[in-house]
């Protein structure tokens, strides 16, 4: 995974093409977290317009079609005259608008516009050209509505949140400006946007479909390769300072088991410990715990976990979600809004993402331990009594991943049925994929309380034993002490977790690494 990639679709600069099939996770990225703006390709323009021309001949029928000529949910068999057309698709974003909860991040609510876009340009929704450009007016001038975060439950897809973000569109709703929650209307006018009426079939492909599940999930996938990354490095500078034992890391070994993130893992820490005065230097260990031998194999099937969630959600990033679906002169309704493939992945995630955590934690506590650190002072601190030194950011680490535990419950395997019981099975793929955002938040700590404690127990094994570490782990231990000094006696220390959180979560102590540090 690179930021900084681009494909051949993006034009110019900080713009990139929609066409609905290869928006990469990248891309989106670029978009929801970078603020690059988006245009519509002339094929995905022609798609929109003549599935468009479709519906328009179904209502002028008087067809009787899910959505375009009756209500919705259990009120499908109601018909509807096409003079309220405007008024059905209208209400059906206004009632549905009855969210909770703290409001989604600007990145997430960038990347629903974002995923929404993707979804029309594959021409299948029947939506006017006309309204999928007001959205992308919306998101390259920056309009971020207020979108609660509770209230899906993941089918009919993000009814629910989706409907608060596309009341904008209309000229109601609410937006964040300038800091200051507004009305749509507000906004829409200072930024010179001309809120639309809908007409039919529109407001039901809005609010239909799984972009928030999957754009909180994009994200989810981006983060969590750039926490393995960090993991692996950090376990690296733990093994120094513990004295590790390489056979673990034999790539014999790995090949006899060969599943890939495992040997990537392997051969990404034979990299970064090349040429370590200190990983084989107590020559009587026979071997390390499972929190240092196993690491390659704990890793590496999280990584391996994390490269089957990415393919779900470039697959889901790219689909349409919506209902019904138009293909040729017909509409179909089927119910490709379940959330069920993105609930089972981010449950999936959390749980990998969670073991990531743990191991970390156990490392951090053998470092800390003098009666398993090889020697170094207990809590990697002069004076131990008069100073607790960093025993107390290994009671964070222990919360945050307890926390975890509870966090990793799987959401998907839990259905209420709503609507009637016309939607009798949902999938809670929403709430999976927002407890994985919390999962990986956690794990970032973890890791950063790693690398706090590492670094002080690298630093005294290099003063008392003169051994030095390999190149690329000394070149993080440098980067480390840019953002956080060496501890000689106490000091309040959560300043120095979030420094380094921050870090982690920007890719500043990697990003000038004299080796390939790129797993995927």
């Amino acid at each position: 995974m690179n930021v900084n990639n681009q494909k051949n679709k993006t034009t110019k600069e900080k713009h990139i093409g929609i066409t609905g099939n290869d928006l990469s996770l990248d891309d989106f990225i670029l978009v929801a977290r970078h603020k690059y703006k988006v245009f519509l390709t002339k094929e995905a323009k022609k798609r929109i317009l003549k599935c468009r021309k479709v519906v328009d001949n179904l209502v002028e029928d008087e067809k009787v079609v899910y959505g375009l000529t009756t209500g919705f949910g259990s009120l499908a068999n109601i018909s509807i005259s096409a003079d309220k057309a405007e008024e059905l698709q209208e209400n059906l974003l206004r009632s549905h608008a009855c969210g909770v909860g703290r409001p989604f991040s600007e990145e997430i609510v960038r990347g629903i516009m974002l995923l929404r876009v993707n979804t029309f340009a594959k021409g299948f929704s029947g939506i006017r050209l006309s309204a999928v450009e007001t959205i992308i007016e919306m998101l390259n001038k920056g309009i971020y509505p207020f979108v609660p975060e509770q209230g899906s439950v993941g089918s009919s897809g993000d009814l629910c949140p989706l409907s608060h973000l596309f009341l904008v569109m209309i000229g109601e709703g609410e937006v964040f400006l300038e800091r200051k929650r507004v009305c749509g209307a507000e906004a829409m006018k200072k930024l010179g946007i001309k809120p639309i009426k809908l007409t039919s079939k529109e407001g039901l492909a809005l609010n239909n479909g799984t972009p928030v599940m999957t754009a909180i999930a994009a994200i989810a996938v981006y983060d969590s390769f750039n926490l393995i990354q960090h993991s692996i490095i950090s376990s690296a500078i733990t093994m120094e300072a513990l004295k590790a034992n390489s056979s673990a890391l034999k790539e014999e070994i790995h090949l006899a088991r060969p599943h890939q993130g495992q040997i990537r893992t392997a051969q990404i820490l034979r990299k970064i410990l090349r040429n370590s005065q200190l990983i084989d230097s107590n020559k009587k260990k026979v071997q390390d715990a499972y929190s240092i031998r196993a690491t390659p194999v704990v890793i590496g099937a999280s990584l391996d976990t994390l490269n089957y969630v990415k393919q779900v959600v470039d697959t889901e990033m790219n689909s349409a979600t919506d209902n019904p679906l138009i293909f040729g002169e017909n509409a179909y309704s089927g119910a490709n809004f379940h959330g069920q493939p993105i609930a089972l992945v981010m449950d999936f995630l959390g749980i990998a993402m969670s073991e990531i955590a743990d191991l970390s934690e156990r490392r951090i506590s053998r470092l800390l331990d003098s009666s398993l650190n090889e020697g170094l002072p207990p809590f990697l601190i002069n004076k131990p009594g008069l100073n607790s030194g960093l025993m107390i950011p290994q009671y964070t680490a222990a919360s945050l991943v307890s926390e975890n535990k509870v966090l990793a419950h799987p959401a998907s395997v839990d259905s209420i049925p709503t609507c009637a019981n016309q939607e009798d099975h949902v999938s809670m793929g929403t709430i999976a994929a927002r407890k994985v955002l919390k999962i990986i938040f956690n794990v970032q700590n973890v890791i950063a309380i790693e690398m706090l404690t590492a670094a002080q127990a690298l630093e005294m094994r290099i003063e008392y034993e003169k051994l030095l570490p390999g190149p690329v782990v000394t070149e993080v231990l440098k980067t480390i002490r840019t953002f956080v000094d060496y501890l000689e006696q106490d000091r309040v220390l959560y300043k120095d977790i979030n420094k380094l959180s921050k870090a982690i979560l920007e890719r500043k102590l990697i990003k000038e690494l004299s080796y390939n540090s790129e797993i995927a």
